[in-house]
């Protein structure tokens, strides 16, 4: 009886659930929108570091308030400083970083470039490194695992590196010996000739799994394991390349900081600038990305919360109506003995079956406008999540739809039907048996 009383009036009722339709679309666009931006963002923070991460490099830039290039400094990066920002509040790990470019990977007579990245072990797990395909991080109890990249290493040539015309030959990590020599082959200090030189035995390796970011291509150690390995080395150069040597492990590269939580990331930085110490992170970079992101979600939202709003005065003007042409049949209903909560009821599904068949036509839209939005809105959205700035190319979907949120904007639409139908159904059943009889439909 509901709905064969819905359909009475088919144009009033379509143009109803109409704008039941486009509130739910707007509300689950606007959803899937930020849960898809969310998602997009852990993408970009695997290829390029984590969002809690702060670098203090040696060589850093000078910008003004607004970005603006203004000059370079050069940092002294020691382990004193290292225990500095260790006491800062909101810090969770700090590791100096050590960059060691003058290397060489020895297999037999086959030569191979790789840098080395040497890092507190603590600092692999606290930002997040990749997964392994074989292998293990370094550990207390064994700290001499050396990690290598997932496209790493690079092609071994007979001769070395520039020396592309001879033969290759391809490495296994796993069963062939493999070892590393510090002074490669345009080594910049002098090796004493009464001393054996060094080569590093590589007999504990470990394989990460493809992150398509920069730790693809370079190889790690633990930091205290390669100072102990670095100074063996240096104990083989003469005495004046020596002291210039050891400098490497006194005045880091970087420093990095994993900070508790993302909103405290700008804090800290403030923290390290009273400190005389320029930083980076990639909050920095993205934090205008996140406000557009936010600002185009409360956009949508508000288009959603009007278009509800008017959907539940249509819907409420619907009711009213259907009870003015309906008069003389409600008091029919109630002559025959129809208790006034099956009146109330009545309306009320009427009213929660224009919510639900806008709902359930809003969420079939929803997922034809977010299949339309990831296939064509990549230059509204791409500029967005990039802040206008090329970030390399990020395969991104702009919108994802979780499972609960069709369930979620049905719910909302079926609620505001329902509310909207409450007070005409209440005034229904308020209406006089008597007077309704003696109206004229």
């Amino acid at each position: 009886m509901g709905l064969r009383n819905l359909f009475r009036r088919k144009v009033r009722t379509i143009l109803t659930v109409l704008g039941v339709v486009i509130g739910c679309l707007f509300i689950i666009i606007t959803i899937s929108i930020g849960y898809g931006m969310d998602k997009s963002f852990e993408t970009q923070v695997k290829e390029y570091g984590s969002l809690t991460a702060i670098t203090v490099r040696k060589w850093s830039y000078i910008t003004d308030d607004e970005g603006n290039w203004l000059g370079e400094k050069t940092q002294k990066l020691d382990r004193k400083l290292v225990e500095q920002f260790k006491a800062l509040d909101h810090v969770k790990t700090v590791t100096p970083v050590i960059s060691y470019y003058d290397g060489n990977l020895i297999s037999g007579k086959y030569i191979s470039y790789a840098n080395i990245i040497a890092m507190d072990m603590e600092a692999f797990s606290a930002f997040e490194f990749p997964d392994l395909t074989f292998g293990e991080y370094p550990t207390v109890e064994d700290n001499s695992t050396v990690i290598f990249g997932y496209n790493m290493p690079e092609p071994f040539y007979e001769g070395g590196r520039w020396d592309r015309m001879g033969k290759t030959k391809e490495i296994d990590l796993e069963r062939d010996r493999l070892a590393y020599k510090f002074s490669g082959e345009y080594g910049q200090y002098r090796r004493n000739e009464r001393k054996k030189e060094f080569v590093l035995p590589i007999t504990n390796i470990a394989k990460m799994e493809e992150s398509k970011s920069y730790y693809d291509y370079n190889i790690y150690m633990d930091l205290d394991y390669f100072e102990k390995a670095y100074r063996k080395y240096c104990d083989t150069l003469v005495v004046e390349d020596r002291k210039k040597a050891l400098k490497l492990l006194d005045d880091y590269q970087e420093i990095q900081l994993n900070v508790d939580n993302i909103d405290n990331v700008e804090e800290v930085q403030d923290k390290i600038s009273e400190m005389g110490f320029q930083s980076e992170s990639l909050i920095q970079f993205l934090q205008p990305t996140i406000e557009a992101s936010k600002t185009l979600q409360l956009i949508f939202f508000f288009l959603g919360a009007v278009s509800m709003f008017v959907s539940a005065i249509s819907i409420a003007n619907t009711m009213v109506m259907s009870i003015y042409e309906r008069t003389k049949e409600i008091g029919i209903m109630k002559v025959l003995g129809c208790i006034v909560k099956d009146i109330r009821l009545l309306f009320l599904f009427e009213a929660g079956m224009i919510g639900f068949m806008g709902g359930v036509i809003g969420v079939g839209f929803s997922y034809l406008a977010s299949f339309l939005i990831n296939k064509y809105g990549q230059p509204l959205f791409g500029a967005l999540m990039t802040g206008g700035a090329a970030m390399g190319d990020i395969e991104a979907t702009y919108s994802i739809i979780p499972i609960y949120l069709p369930l979620l904007g049905l719910g909302i639409s079926i609620i505001v039907g329902l509310l909207s139908g409450y007070f005409p159904a209440r005034r229904a059943t308020k209406i006089s048996a008597i007077e309704a009889m003696r109206t004229e439909n």
